[in-house]
């Protein structure tokens, strides 16, 4: 069964993310285009739930936060249940952690998801994932890092991912007041840029 994610990942410039947005209108397929609330709780598992355009979602993911391949199980759920969802992990003793609120678009580059993120208050980003078998992770993981070098792109170190992380998750009510740089207060949120 392919329940384990591999991807890599890093943050771009604003004049990388426009190449690769073009690179990818270009040569790979659209999935999407979303907007994206994500929170994460306070859990001994990385437990979170989103509300995006097709819905809501919980979901938990193995191991460490930021590691090459994790285990990622979902549940999906109508978008109006999303509030429903806050308050009984909250009532469950999972207080809200950090709130991520990030524009995606999303390509299907020969089999490989593409995710460019702009995400409010953290940066822009791009992903590179596949679900894989255990047994290929590291194999999938190494065949990722050789596409990012094709698109001219380092990699992003695990501890500067951790760095960044750590600040949000300090940060992250100051980071994403309405006076930030990514969405205005009244903006719609639905509304793709």
């Amino acid at each position: 069964m392919e329940n384990i994610e591999a991807e890599v990942r890093s943050f771009v410039t604003e004049e990388q993310y426009a190449r690769l947005l073009d690179f990818f209108r270009k040569n790979s397929e659209p999935v999407k285009e979303d907007y994206q609330e994500t929170y994460y709780f306070d859990a001994p598992i990385d437990l979170r739930i989103q509300r995006n355009r097709k819905g809501a979602k919980l979901w938990t993911k193995g191991g460490r936060i930021h590691a090459d391949s994790r285990e990622e199980t979902e549940v999906w759920f109508g978008r109006e249940e999303f509030g429903k969802l806050e308050t009984l992990l909250n009532s469950l003793g999972f207080p809200t952690s950090v709130k991520w609120f990030r524009q995606r678009k999303q390509f299907d580059w020969n089999g490989i998801k593409v995710c460019l993120d702009d995400t409010k208050g953290y940066g822009r980003i791009i992903e590179l994932e596949k679900m894989c078998i255990p047994e290929l992770a590291n194999q999938t993981v190494e065949m990722l890092k050789k596409k990012m070098l094709e698109l001219d792109i380092s990699l992003t170190s695990k501890e500067e991912f951790d760095r960044k992380f750590e600040h949000y998750k300090k940060n992250w009510k100051t980071l994403t007041s309405s006076s930030g740089p990514l969405f205005r207060t009244g903006e719609s949120r639905n509304r793709v840029r």
